[in-house]
């Protein structure tokens, strides 16, 4: 295959339901390979793509490719694609090698290399002793390992996941996030994963595209997305950040473009103190003080109905050192190459 060809390109696509533009306009490419991620909130477009590139609906306009072929009138189960869903949808009544084997039956592949395929799988997705038990035996994230093997054993060449780790707690998801990024190195295969977590998509992606009201507002590697919002949505959604305009931006960087700042780059100094010319600088009272373990979250009010996210790293205080801060006058300064223009 040529490796400049997409796994997955829409061409101006579209999903009307009546008067709701569910997707709309959508065009983008996925690299062979690529773990690209659509990111949004609720209602954004980000499912309707992938059951779209499933071929589980179809679009209302434009068009969907999968290597360079067109999926028009492609029933899902003749497309090289496979789906991992949040409610893992396996098959009480199997035993976990049954449910990773089922597709590999339906297909009629023989008895010895249908258990020799299962039992790959269980090794990669480190079950390899739990072939006998039923899934009201296994726990969330073991549920979760059976459903990814069973989209994997067909050999799919895009692998689709949908919200797969919502269910379980942060603790599970977290290594299961690195667990899925091993796991789809190692295979070299497209995964295109779903999810509403900025942090989850920040942490695995090659590149991920940030999904408003059924279009793209951004595109890009994790890095370019969270340093470089293209737009005050993406700013506000991928992490937080201040959103400086009006007066306000035009003092503090004179010119009333709209920009702005994360929480992290900026530090609380005590008030009047002196700053470099390249730095920006305001002055407010801390409102709010948020302690969070490894850093603390605080909330400075510059002028009625304006206030700034701060966030500083607990190298030295204590919680009841940042909590003694609520009230305090200070000076927040950050470097002025750390506003970001937004649309």
């Amino acid at each position: 295959m040529d490796a400049s060809v997409p796994a997955v390109r829409f061409r101006g696509v579209s999903r009307h339901f009546g008067a709701l533009r569910a997707v709309d306009g959508v065009d983008l490419e996925i690299a062979d390979g690529e773990f690209f991620s659509m990111l949004g909130p609720s209602g954004s477009g980000k499912t309707t793509c992938l059951r779209l590139i499933a071929g589980f609906d179809r679009p209302s306009a434009g068009s969907i490719e999968l290597f360079g072929s067109g999926t028009e009138g492609l029933p899902p189960y003749e497309r090289d694609v496979n789906t991992v869903f949040q409610d893992y949808a396996l098959f009480p009544h199997m035993s976990v090698a049954q449910n990773v084997g089922y597709g590999l039956r339906v297909r009629k592949m023989p008895a010895a290399e249908r258990e020799r395929r299962v039992a790959e799988m269980l090794e990669l997705v480190k079950l390899p002793d739990l072939g006998a038990r039923r899934p009201a035996q296994l726990s969330g994230g073991q549920r979760q390992r059976v459903a990814l093997a069973r989209a994997l054993v067909n050999g799919p060449r895009v692998l689709l996941l949908d919200e797969p780790l919502g269910a379980l707690d942060l603790k599970l998801r977290q290594q299961m996030q690195v667990e899925l990024k091993a796991i789809q190195e190692r295979l070299r295969i497209t995964f295109v994963y779903v999810t509403h977590d900025q942090e989850e998509a920040l942490a695995m992606s090659d590149r991920l595209a940030v999904f408003s009201r059924g279009r793209i507002e951004q595109v890009g590697n994790p890095a370019e997305v969270y340093e470089k919002p293209a737009t005050a949505f993406v700013a506000d959604f991928v992490g937080v950040s201040n959103l400086v305009e009006g007066e306000l931006a035009r003092r503090l960087s004179g010119s009333v473009q709209t920009f702005t700042v994360r929480p992290e780059k900026i530090r609380l100094r005590p008030p009047g103190e002196a700053v470099p010319a390249e730095a920006c600088s305001v002055d407010g009272r801390i409102r709010d003080v948020v302690y969070l373990g490894m850093h603390t979250r605080y909330r400075v009010e510059i002028e009625p109905d304006v206030t700034f996210s701060v966030v500083e790293q607990n190298l030295a205080a204590s919680s009841g050192e940042v909590h003694a801060m609520r009230g305090r006058e200070v000076r927040l300064v950050w470097p002025r190459a750390m506003n970001r223009p937004v649309a």
